[in-house]
């Protein structure tokens, strides 16, 4: 069949989709196939933090709570609770009848969702073995007696004792148990809503899969994963244990695609796809081509290369639009950043001296140059860590984060004795010295270009820079320990909420969301202030304070929020993107009549 579309793109050759081939348009089941351009590291909500491990994650488990998919500004609801806790003290009851996929764990017996079952999950979080990277989430909220369980353990050296029962943590009865922290922090309850962190898991699954469990997902979510081959391809099916869920969404009444298609979903029976099939596809070129062929129902994050091709003036492209394609247009609540490891010998530290060289180096980048090159005009520039779309972000802040000024940058190392001693045209540390800058990226297309600016913004202010690749998880595994000098990674917020852009910067969450290792007293007591304050003035002034302390320091250097378009075949029901809901899968259908035309 002949594709038009497929013109606006040079002939190349194209990538196989998938080893299972080509669906039949009125085929049951039905299926959605997309691709992650990352690769995913595991699904055990104690040990992820990675997006795309947390999307997969989100789908197989089940939180208390959940955001609704098509509320506009987005609102908790209950979701395996029977309703929505009271804060300070929170109390879930958990609704009963609700089961886990099957399992051998469970031993050829129905395995019913408990309050003990969240109990242990958060627990885990506290367990050593496990060295969650989300710990900082919990620690912080000063449960009674679980931060004392932990340092009991690491202490003797002894298992963690899950048995033991703590004030701050306590199950009721079968079905309902509580939660108490010290903290006061009003927007604790939202960490309940995210099942890729408190997805409920059973001890039994644990047990069995020991060190293993990263690939084997059990829970009580719509999706079951039934194929993983790692950085390669991922499959969830339904989970037959799924209970009686409705569709009940309510749209924004200003958007008439989402306002029709709700109402042609309401009532059915979730998830209404029976399949997803999803590939890694690291370059965007071919998975770019493999939506344009058919071969993928949706595209995510459309690779700015393509945006004006696709979405010249983000718009959808006539000859697009023709075809009934459906774009999905949002800033994403995440920032892009380059962080300083600052531990490190050559980058780190809180003299003058150091605090000079990383806003000099800040001072080089062109971001504006960014966003218009490699990024194609989907981003804006970031003045502070804070994202928009959350509490906390002022899009009347204007700080030094977004300046490009090769004068002040050169002038900072002159300054401060980085200067080229031995006469190589290249810079030396005050001590004489080689000054190097190490980088480290990933090899896709775009991470090379925004290498290729990097090279020449250092070059210009006479700093060598080297860059040192490896694939993703490599490199996140290596953060994590606090060996890489400087990686650039986005990080995103899984509550509406700027505290977790502040998380950023907290030393006590050193070697977790505080990739940077950044440790100043002053920002530390801002952020405590902060996270006890309820919503409104006070609390923005002091979160933009710490804002402007994070900016001042440079343990970070804030590139851009970016823009995302996610574009969907016509035959794709009900799509729209909640970043606070990770499993959007169990909200969609397939126009079986729209896909037959198609093919």
């Amino acid at each position: 069949m002949a594709r038009p579309w497929a013109a606006i793109l040079l002939s190349v050759a194209f990538l196989p989709w998938l080893a299972t081939g080509q669906a039949v348009a009125n085929e049951d089941p039905k299926v959605l196939r997309y691709a992650f351009r990352i690769a995913e590291t595991g699904f055990d909500p104690a040990q992820i933090s990675d997006l795309y491990s947390r999307i997969i994650a989100g789908g197989i488990f089940d939180a208390p709570l959940q955001y609704e998919y098509l509320a506009r500004p987005v609102r908790l609801q209950a979701a395996t609770a029977e309703a929505l806790p009271e804060f300070k003290t929170l109390t879930f009851r958990i609704k009963p009848g609700i089961y886990f996929n099957d399992d051998p764990a469970f031993e050829g017996k129905k395995r019913e969702l408990t309050a003990g079952d969240y109990v242990y999950s958060l627990k885990r979080h506290f367990d050593p073995r496990w060295k969650s990277p989300n710990l900082y989430l919990f620690e912080n909220a000063r449960i009674p007696g679980m931060n004392e369980l932990r340092q009991e353990a690491l202490k003797n050296k002894t298992p963690f004792d899950y048995k033991r029962p703590v004030a701050g943590l306590t199950q009721l009865d079968r079905y309902t148990f509580q939660v108490r922290t010290e903290a006061g922090d009003p927007r604790f309850i939202n960490h309940f809503a995210d099942p890729s962190t408190l997805g409920a898991v059973a001890h039994e699954v644990v047990e069995r899969y020991g060190d293993k469990i990263m690939a084997h997902p059990v829970g009580t979510g719509a999706w079951a994963l039934t194929e993983w081959r790692r950085s390669s391809r991922m499959v969830l099916e339904k989970n037959p244990n799924y209970r009686d869920v409705r569709y009940d969404e309510q749209p924004p009444a200003d958007n008439a695609r989402l306002v029709a298609q709700a109402a042609q979903l309401r009532g059915r029976k979730l998830p209404m796809l029976d399949r997803v099939e999803i590939a890694i596809i690291e370059e965007n070129q071919p998975r770019w081509l493999s939506f344009l062929q058919r071969e993928a129902d949706m595209v995510e994050e459309v690779p700015a290369e393509y945006a004006p091709l696709a979405f010249p003036n983000n718009k959808l492209a006539p000859n697009l639009a023709k075809l009934g394609l459906q774009m999905v247009r949002y800033v994403r609540t995440e920032v892009a950043i380059s962080y300083f490891n600052m531990e490190d010998a050559t980058v780190g530290g809180y003299t003058p001296q150091k605090i000079a060289l990383r806003r000099a180096i800040a001072l080089a980048i062109d971001v504006d140059k960014e966003i218009r090159l490699p990024r194609r005009g989907q981003a804006v520039a970031a003045q502070g860590p804070i994202s928009p779309g959350v509490f906390g972000y002022e899009s009347t802040l204007k700080t030094s984060m977004s300046e490009h000024d090769l004068a002040r940058a050169k002038a900072l190392l002159d300054l401060y004795g980085y200067v080229d001693a031995d006469g190589d045209g290249w810079r030396d540390q005050p001590d004489g010295s080689a000054l190097t800058i190490e980088y480290a990226t990933e090899q896709d297309g775009e991470k090379r270009a925004l290498a290729e600016l990097w090279q020449k913004a250092l070059d210009a202010i006479q700093v060598r820079i080297k860059f040192r690749h490896a694939k993703w998880p490599e490199n996140l595994k290596s953060s994590r320990a606090g060996k890489l000098m400087m990686w650039g990674v986005g990080w995103s917020a899984a509550s509406p909420d700027g505290d977790t852009f502040l998380a950023l910067g907290y030393g006590p969450n050193k070697g977790q969301s505080n990739k940077s290792r950044f440790d100043l007293p002053a920002f530390n007591a801002l952020y405590e202030a902060q996270k006890k304050l309820p919503n409104g003035p006070e609390r923005l002034a002091v979160m933009t304070e710490a804002q402007k302390l994070m900016v001042a320091y440079m343990p970070i250097k804030l590139h851009v929020h970016r823009v995302y378009t996610d574009i969907t075949q016509p035959w794709v029901i009900g799509y729209d993107r909640n970043f606070f809901v990770r499993d959007f899968w169990k909200y969609l259908d397939i126009d079986r009549e729209a896909l037959a035309t198609a093919r």
